[in-house]
């Protein structure tokens, strides 16, 4: 589909001044944010200090920054208009956008502020969409000099210590996580971008010696699969300080109390390709309360709503830097603040299913007493994020996101059991050494060699997963553990398939 590409035009006298007072304003504000985030210990202060009273001046800017786009931003200014919302001015009355309504329907010049793309410093990151397209997200440099310093901050918030060395085990290339991470923890520690490669690690590990505070940032499975590794070795843990710091995907708290084992701590980021890197973080508090959430059904029925069985993952975010919204489908909507984003990114939808609260309503679901005993050394004050991930099917795994109809050329295409197949979903298998795996699972009729089947069908989806998603075939290309499909095999009407229509297939379920 070719994707539109308004410009700017001229500007009537009145936007022209409208612009002129909305970017002062945002500038003013984005400026203020900035003082804030300078140094590492000015950021520890002011997440430490955060009051709730700020919000609204979330809000308003959040609504500036749709304003100032309206006029300034000739993709979003057309998007506006076609969707009838040209004069729109709470911040509600402007439409979501989303990957495919904005972000796939216009080209990367007339998403940019004045629809001017090239100037130096532009970092160009890429994600692949639901058919392995790639789709790429730019940044500018006053944009990643934030980025850098909120990362840095929270590092040394979360990681103290006098020695750090960071190891960013994270896919290298044109992915936002491995380079941005790299660079970000460069302002704050030694660093080594080794890419997901057990062995450099290992090496490098063993080469500088125990006197660092070292902190591995990875996806999760590769965390396991490092500490696997090193303990195969007979790797002198005690000896060692190495922490973990995950992202990419979700991670359950048996994988975390698996790898504290032997890490001293795990935490979590939560970020977009789409939107920005580090839009959330984990404290010790969250982490607490997250463990106190599987235990406490009346607690979770008061922050996350009555009988709600999933356990999210919880962050701290910073809504004078990221607003975060929840739309009636209790999706999560973002709107960068910052008038550094060089494509502004204005109640954007990403997909992901989440919930909102400040910590006054956690604290008041919890009791004073709990909440006083749970504080942790980090002291965080910013509201919270409880992230159940993607509604869309899709099933993220090391890094990358399987969508069922890639799963279904790599089933079908030049398959000679293709016939025998009639459905299939996909779930996500939680092995015993507390790994998980993409499970997908078959639907049959006929007598067919199962075992045949099988080992055809997870050869198709693992060849056509690397020919179409850029993100899976660096991933296998880096860890060949990532080719680890399963796939099952049952009759008609039975397992996850039983009880379901033949209306309408259901691509992903939840147990299998």
């Amino acid at each position: 589909m070719t994707r539109l590409s308004p410009v700017l035009g001229p500007l009537t006298s009145r936007q022209r001044w409208r612009r002129v007072r909305l970017q002062a304003y945002s500038w003013f504000l984005t400026g203020a944010y900035r003082m804030g985030a300078m140094h590492p210990a000015v950021w520890r202060f002011v997440a430490r200090t955060y009051h709730p009273a700020l919000d609204r001046v979330a809000a308003r800017h959040a609504r500036v920054a749709c304003q100032f786009a309206a006029v300034d931003v000739p993709a979003y200014r057309h998007f506006l208009r076609a969707n009838g919302a040209g004069n729109a001015r709470r911040l509600a009355d402007f439409p979501e956008t989303t990957k495919q309504n904005y972000a796939g329907a216009y080209d990367e010049e007339s998403r940019c502020q004045e629809g001017r793309l090239h100037r130096a410093g532009v970092i160009v990151d890429e994600s692949s969409g639901s058919s392995g397209k790639p789709y790429n997200w730019v940044r500018g440099p006053r944009e990643l000099k934030g980025i850098y310093r909120n990362a840095a901050g929270y590092i040394e918030l979360v990681f103290p210590g006098d020695r750090l060395f960071v190891i960013n085990a994270y896919s290298m290339g044109a992915w936002a996580t491995g380079t941005t991470t790299g660079t970000a923890m460069a302002r704050v520690a030694m660093v080594k971008n080794t890419g997901p490669d057990l062995e450099k690690i290992a090496d490098t590990l063993e080469h500088f010696g125990p006197g660092y505070d070292y902190v591995v940032a990875a996806y999760p499975p590769f965390l396991k699969h490092l500490r696997d590794r090193l303990d195969e070795a007979g790797f002198p843990w005690r000896d060692y300080r190495i922490r973990g710091m995950v992202g990419g995907e979700g991670m359950t708290e048996a994988l975390r109390d698996y790898l504290e084992e032997r890490f001293e701590e795990v935490r979590s980021g939560y970020g977009a390709s789409d939107l920005t890197i580090g839009m959330g973080a984990e404290s010790g508090f969250s982490v607490w309360l997250r463990k106190r959430l599987a235990s406490d059904q009346g607690l979770r029925d008061r922050l996350l709503g009555p009988g709600e069985q999933r356990l999210p993952m919880i962050f701290h975010y910073n809504p004078l830097e990221t607003f975060l919204e929840v739309n009636a489908d209790g999706e999560l909507l973002c709107t960068i603040n910052t008038k550094s984003c060089l494509q502004p990114k204005l109640r954007y939808n990403v997909g992901d299913e989440a919930r909102l609260h400040t910590l006054a309503e956690v604290k008041a679901a919890l009791g004073a007493g709990a909440y006083e005993r749970a504080w942790t050394d980090e002291r965080l004050n910013l509201p919270l994020l409880f992230l159940f991930g993607r509604k869309d099917s899709t099933i993220s795994y090391m890094g990358a996101n399987l969508y069922p109809q890639d799963v279904e050329y790599g089933l079908y295409q030049g398959n000679p059991y293709a016939a025998a197949i009639n459905r299939f979903c996909l779930s996500l298998e939680e092995l015993p050494g507390l790994e998980y795996r993409p499970v997908i699972n078959l639907e049959v009729r006929g007598d067919v060699d199962r075992e045949e089947l099988a080992a055809v069908c997870r050869k198709g989806v693992v060849a056509h997963l690397s020919a179409v998603s850029r993100d899976f075939a660096e991933s296998l290309k880096e860890d060949p553990t990532a080719a680890d499909l399963r796939v099952k095999i049952y009759d008609l009407g039975a397992g996850p398939f039983a009880g379901l229509t033949k209306m309408k297939n259901v691509y992903l379920v939840k147990d299998a």
